[in-house]
């Protein structure tokens, strides 16, 4: 259990550097323009998220889930690659990178790194973690209700995105 609470530790001081990271290019985006979409959503994923490191170790302390080394081992490895694709989005999106979907008029959509494969590498990162964080230690019960949550939000947060970056997409902004 205590490697366990390490390791949710660790992400959430990976989620609170993300946070200055968000507001440092938050800042940058609103002094060139940028404009935020989907406001009224964010703060529901921001407490999906709080709930997912808060709820994992309390199912794995309240009802005594053990780590299973053959569910344990995978999950964990899991988690560090959901984290190297994170930071490698926001590596390849630099300044333009957010927790908040903003978008700087002018800057041309980004297609390299893994935006060359995927529309939202982001978001699969987040499936994956919010999936395979608290499988770590057999938290089934979080990883279930985390995953459904997420893909109410991601559905709406996806959507609000799409709309957002269509002017930036050939053929798919309003006139196409």
């Amino acid at each position: 259990m205590i490697a366990y609470l390490v390791l949710i530790g660790l992400v959430v001081l990976e989620r609170l550097a993300e946070l200055a990271v968000a507001r440092r290019n938050l800042a940058w985006a609103r002094s060139k323009g940028g404009v935020e979409y989907g406001r009224r959503h964010y703060p529901w994923i921001a407490a999906a998220h709080a709930g997912l490191l808060a709820a994992a170790p309390a199912e794995v302390w309240l009802l005594g889930r053990p780590f299973v080394p053959a569910l344990g081992w995978p999950m964990l490895a899991l988690v560090v690659l959901a984290q190297a694709l994170r930071w490698w989005c926001v590596g390849t999106l630099g300044r333009r990178w957010n927790t908040r979907v903003v978008v700087v008029p002018g800057m041309p959509l980004v297609t390299g790194g893994p935006y060359r494969w995927l529309r939202h590498p982001n978001y699969v990162a987040v499936v994956v973690e919010g999936l395979a964080l608290p499988l770590v230690h057999t938290a089934w019960l979080t990883a279930l209700v985390f995953t459904a949550v997420n893909a109410v939000l991601l559905t709406i947060r996806v959507t609000v995105e799409e709309r957002a970056l269509a002017p930036l997409r050939p053929g798919e902004g309003p006139g196409a």
